[in-house]
């Protein structure tokens, strides 16, 4: 008579990768992208029978589909979009970037921007856009020394004054 086998691993080791990425939403440059290219075109789409809501109630920030309004609005009090906003007020992490910080060019601290979250849909239909303005902050005080600091074009110049 055969023995039961005993099952000493979980069994569902070939689903979760598939739930993995089922959950997976876009990253913060994706959704960059997405409100410095079209954002009213978004909030604005064609009617589609597959997604929540007829893709009519989509909030931006989080590249999310709501099924009616109330829902989108209940939505944009909670934490989730409030920590998205947070994240997206540093602008994202580049190829550029990448590039000052493996030495080839010199390093630009990323700007901060004041995020606000989208618009209503009778808002948008009132004419109101989403707005993502950039802030400038003021250089601290060690960065102000260091940029008062004298600088050297060559190094003749430093063994004169040596």
């Amino acid at each position: 008579m055969p023995y039961r086998r005993k099952k000493m691993h979980d069994g569902n080791t070939h689903l979760r990768r598939r739930w993995r990425l089922r959950s997976r939403k876009k990253d913060l440059d994706e959704i960059d992208a997405d409100l410095k290219k079209n954002p009213e075109q978004l909030l604005q789409q064609e009617i589609d029978l597959d997604k929540p809501g007829f893709a009519q109630f989509y909030c931006i920030h989080c590249a999310t589909y709501y099924i009616n309004d109330q829902a989108m609005q209940a939505h944009f009090r909670t934490k989730v979009h409030k920590r998205r906003l947070k994240a997206l007020e540093i602008e994202p992490y580049t190829v550029e970037d990448s590039l000052r910080a493996a030495g080839h060019g010199s390093f630009v601290q990323p700007q901060k921007r004041k995020m606000e979250t989208q618009p209503s849909l009778p808002e948008v239909e009132a004419g109101k856009r989403i707005k993502v303005d950039t802030v400038m902050e003021d250089e601290k005080p060690a960065k102000r020394e260091l940029s008062k600091a004298k600088k050297y074009t060559d190094f003749k110049q430093v063994l004169e004054e040596l």
